[in-house]
Parts: C-alpha cells; structure tokens; sequence
C-alpha cells in the first residue's frame, strides 16, 4: 500500500511538471502588453535581491511566455504619490523597450495606486486589476485613526515609526521614495478612499457589493479578493492578520480589507480562502492546505489577459 502511494504521488508530481512545460511552450501567460506587479502598504519588490514580495509569482508568469515587471514605489505614502512614481517608472519602460501600453496588477494599496495611473494616464493602461484592494477604505485604517486622531500626542510618534520602518523596507530593496505614513493611513481610510473615489471612480460599482464597470476609456478593469484570515498555523502574518480582523465585526474580510470593499470593475471572486498576505502568496508560500494555488489563480488571469487581447 505505501509503495502504490509513493508512486501514485510521483506520477502525479510528473504530470503537474509536464502540464507546466505545456503550458511555458504553449505561450499561455504570454500576453499582449507587459504585466506590471505594484506592491502594497509597506511592501517592496525585492529585499536585497533575494525576497519577493511577489512570492514565485513573476517566476510563474514569464515561465508562460509573460513579460514582467516588478514596480516599487514608496512602501508608505498617497496613493496619488505612489501612483506618479509608477507613472514614471512605466514612462521609462516605454522610452527604453518600446511597449505602447501595459497590464497593471496592485496588490493592497496598490489596487488604489494603479487607479490612480489608469485616471490621469489612460494611454499607458492596458488593464488594471486589484487583488485585496480597499477601494472602500479598511475598518483597520479607519480604527487607527480614531485611536490616534488629529492633536493626539501618539499619532506623530507612530507616524514616525512607521516612516522609519518603510524607509528601511526602502533601503533593503535599494530605493529612496518618500515615505508618509500619514498620507498612507489618509488614502486606505473610509473618509480617503470616499474622496478618492469621487475624483477616480473608473471601475468601481454604483451600488454597495456591486460590480464596476468592464472597461472605461477602453482600459478593462478586474479584481478579486479573499475573506480568511488565519489559514496556515506556520505563517507569521496570520496572528497580526487575526487581530485586524476584529475591527470587521461580522464583515467577511482578509483580515485587512473587508470582502466588498475589495470589488473593482468585473469582480472575478471575492471570497478566496486567503488571508490578506495569502493573496500575493506571503508569508514563504503558506497559505492553506487544499485551496487555490496564488500562483495559478495568477497565471489563469495572465491568460485571461491574454485571451482578451491584451
């Protein structure tokens, strides 16, 4: 019996590495326009070259033929802040490659920050697609800011902190952006993001846990989120994860952003079991055990993309 498991077990692990050699040969990610990936609040796209934000996920995507590109803009600022430093950096990749237009893909805040590029910059999108956005604003963010409101003698010092930690994040992944945690916490809060949403509302429904619009001025708009919070017992983020979904009350949530706030353009899914680091394939790759691959639901999407010609 356990040698017929052993190789029932190699013989499915050969097919899995068949079918991604198909799909590398077959161009199945290979999209149209590059595939940028745009990090969330205090994220990266690299620490010191060796730790992805995107954990495996780039990997994945060129394995299929995808041209991509990892951004990084401040760990901690405005969305319209991040949003101009990825304008820049997709200026420079256009200057220097050529391509006429490209696939934006944010993560956190970075759903907002690719909003921001798809308003002012429409020649330079492509497609715009969020995972665990809070387009909405976070019950995290708004608790946060309650707790340390205007005048409050905490709020500067932890604004401090916060800074100095994103400048450190900055460091490791070789950048110098700004950083401003208050402008962060004004972005990703309900107050924020209601303001945000009423000088960008491209993609974004007209009823509450709707679905936005498919495309507008020909950029087409997707997302998708998830409503678990404590999925792996080994995964670091989960207790941090825990204690932000209190905030929710009986929201579904992520643990960060609540189910409907993550809805954008066409709404893929919205209840993946994945907390909100699972959603990039944080932390090491320990989501739970007999659920959607990140990685695949990924790639499904490049091709996807690519499907739709883009």
């Amino acid at each position: 019996m356990f040698v017929r498991s052993i190789r029932a077990a190699f013989a499915a692990l050969l097919l899995c590495l068949a079918s991604t050699a198909v799909l590398a040969q077959s161009g199945y990610t290979q999209t149209r326009h590059p595939i940028v990936l745009v990090h969330g609040l205090l994220g990266f796209d690299s620490l010191l070259g060796v730790y992805d934000y995107w954990y495996g996920m780039p990997s994945e995507l060129r394995a299929g033929g995808a041209r991509v590109y990892v951004a990084d803009v401040s760990a901690s600022n405005f969305s319209e802040v991040r949003g101009e430093q990825l304008i820049r950096q997709l200026d420079s990749l256009r200057a220097i490659h050529g391509h006429a237009k490209f696939n934006l893909i944010g993560h956190s805040h970075g759903g907002p920050t690719i909003r921001y590029v798809a308003a002012v910059r429409p020649d330079l999108v492509a497609s715009v697609t969020s995972i665990g956005a809070p387009h909405t604003g976070s019950k995290v963010a708004d608790a946060l800011d309650t707790t340390l409101p205007a005048g409050s003698p905490l709020r500067p010092l932890v604004a401090g902190f916060v800074n100095a930690l994103s400048g450190f994040i900055e460091f490791l992944s070789g950048s110098r952006d700004p950083q401003n945690a208050l402008g962060a916490l004004a972005s990703l809060s309900s107050r924020g993001a209601a303001d945000f949403n009423r000088r960008f509302p491209q993609g974004m429904p007209a009823t509450a846990c709707g679905q936005g619009a498919a495309v507008v001025n020909g950029i087409r708009y997707y997302s998708w989120g998830g409503t678990a919070v404590l999925t792996n017992v080994l995964d670091a983020g989960d207790p941090l994860l825990g204690a932000g979904s209190l905030f929710f009350g009986f929201e579904q949530n992520d643990g960060l952003v609540g189910r409907c706030s993550s809805h954008l353009g066409v709404v893929l899914r919205d209840d993946y079991p994945w907390n909100h680091l699972d959603q990039v394939n944080q932390v090491l790759g320990l989501t739970r055990w007999f659920t959607p691959d990140p990685k695949s639901v990924l790639r499904a999407h490049a091709n996807r993309l690519k499907n739709a010609g883009l």
